[in-house]
């Protein structure tokens, strides 16, 4: 009797049989001692729900955060909305599924505040960074946090430095201060926070951010080429302190 054969050259034998159909897996019984402790733990909570039944609300004041009735729900509705307006998804895809559109949106913003920047049009640039930076953060919430995070401290990388170039030294701290939370191991994170504390004239603090840079990239241009930078400046006006302390000292002779 012949079999039907599906295969390229090279390939093993692939002989058609009726399909069988798919077991449903076989689940555990649960532990009684671990499942009387999450029954003991359980504490109910009042819910108010939507009109369309999409989100939920604590019970008292209707609100999706609230502190009184200590309560978040933020991120459980946005993934519920997600989920609403997409029909055909029954479940959240893999965390590797990305949405290019968002990438392209997040980096041809960025990129609009790049031209800006080159322009010296430092606050446009800085309003174009932050629209990318919202747009980086809303990523449907079962994508890859990392890419996210990738994304949004390049933005507010360079949102720092447009900061810097207006003179918010203070704002371009804070952003670098961001950076590094996100990124820690970058280096760009660490100068953009020298930069700011040079401008506020930090001069120790600035070059104490450089060097933790280094730790992770010891052998880094930038951060090298810019703690030099530094140490020529903390010199030069050391020697400028110098020279007034003689002067003062001539005077009063």
């Amino acid at each position: 009797m012949s079999h039907s054969h599906s295969h390229a050259p090279g390939e093993e034998h692939s002989h058609s049989h009726a399909q069988e159909a798919p077991q449903s897996p076989v689940l555990p019984a649960p532990d009684p001692a671990l499942q009387a402790l999450i029954d003991e733990d359980f504490q109910p909570v009042a819910l108010s729900l939507s009109d369309d039944r999409h989100n939920v609300y604590c019970g008292a004041h209707r609100l999706e955060k609230c502190d009184a009735c200590d309560v978040d729900y933020v991120g459980l509705n946005r993934l519920s909305s997600l989920l609403a307006v997409n029909p055909n998804l029954l479940c959240p895809p893999p965390a590797n599924v990305v949405t290019q559109k968002v990438s392209q949106v997040v980096k041809a913003t960025k990129d609009e505040g790049n031209s800006l920047f080159k322009s010296s049009l430092h606050t446009a640039a800085i309003n174009r960074y932050t629209a990318a930076a919202s747009i980086a953060v809303s990523r449907p919430p079962w994508e890859a946090n990392q890419l996210m995070r990738d994304e949004l401290s390049t933005v507010i990388s360079n949102r720092s430095a447009a900061f810097y170039e207006a003179q918010d030294y203070v704002s371009a701290l804070a952003d670098a201060e961001a950076v590094i939370s996100m990124r820690r191991n970058w280096s760009k994170g660490h100068f953009r926070k020298a930069k700011a504390l040079l401008g506020m004239r930090k001069l120790r603090d600035a070059a104490e951010a450089v060097k933790l840079g280094l730790s992770f990239e010891p052998a880094n241009a930038e951060l090298v080429t810019f703690l030099a930078e530094i140490e020529k400046f903390e010199k030069k006006l050391q020697d400028e302190k110098y020279e007034a302390r003689v002067q003062e000292k001539l005077i009063a002779a």
